[in-house]
């Protein structure tokens, strides 16, 4: 199983941008999909990027398309989420979370590793 920590979450303002870091451990991190979910309190954990571990392929969630930009690094096991022109409803805790099988699922109880958490906190 892969072990995940998070980083990079903060306060800002509305149009700025973050970079959300996903630091993990395991020897299976190179043949996992990553994938960043948020969750605000109240509400269930929703999708918001996901990256193949083999061939790059990405998909996001409709509201942060041309906006968020999901990478990894396999040398440095690390995915990362760049967040552009933020605002106040991407508010809410970020999770980083890994599966080890192909395909890019939406649903949080397909995959199989969870980080922490960072908070995100876009005011206007």
């Amino acid at each position: 199983q892969v072990q995940l920590v998070e980083s990079g979450g903060g306060l800002v303002q509305a149009g700025d941008s973050l970079r959300l870091s996903c630091a993990a451990s395991g020897h299976t991190f190179s043949t996992s999909a990553m994938a960043w979910f948020r969750q605000v309190p109240g509400k269930e954990r929703q999708f918001v990027a996901a990256i193949t571990w083999n061939d790059g392929s990405t998909d996001y969630v409709d509201s942060v398309k041309g906006r968020f930009t999901i990478s990894r690094d396999n040398a440095k096991n690390t995915v990362y989420l760049q967040m552009n022109s933020l605002k106040p409803e991407d508010t809410a805790i970020y999770y980083c979370a890994a599966r080890p099988v192909l395909g890019l699922p939406r649903r949080t109880y397909l995959w199989n590793s969870w980080g922490q958490g960072t908070q995100v906190t876009v005011s206007s």
